[in-house]
């Protein structure tokens, strides 16, 4: 189901025009307006979920097979040097619309983007505790 004042539903639906790579029945895919690199792509359901936790499990299903497909036909004819797949969920976390979304972002040698994080150091017990508080 689309929700109206959604801009990613009517991008998705072809109600706001954008330089689309690839749609089938589920998804279309696009360039990013704000690309951290060359081929920077959305993918967007046609459906609305404001997050993973709203995707629905045939969706959440099928999104990664797209990907696939779409970073696959990128790496051939960009000769990118790496991909990520990026995907937020809620503001903290770098959310900045509410319409779940997978980030395709092509990397090149020496592109200046950082997609990283600092790992962080823990004991086997703190893992222990963390794994026991997330599955019971």
């Amino acid at each position: 189901m689309k929700k109206e004042d959604c801009i990613f539903c009517k991008i998705a639906n072809g109600e706001v025009s954008s330089k689309t790579l690839y749609e089938d029945e589920d998804f279309r895919v696009i360039l990013d307006l704000g690309p951290a690199t060359k081929g920077h792509a959305l993918i967007l359901p046609k459906e609305h979920a404001a997050d993973l936790f709203e995707l629905s499990e045939e969706t959440a299903s099928k999104v990664l097979v797209t990907a696939k497909r779409v970073a696959a036909r990128m790496a051939e004819k960009l000769h990118c040097d790496g991909m990520n797949l990026v995907q937020n969920n809620g503001e903290v976390a770098g959310q900045t619309v509410s319409h779940f979304h997978l980030h395709i972002i092509p990397r090149y040698q020496d592109d200046g983007q950082q997609i990283n994080w600092v790992p962080g150091k823990c004991t086997q017990e703190e893992l222990e505790a963390v794994r026991r508080e997330i599955v019971g």
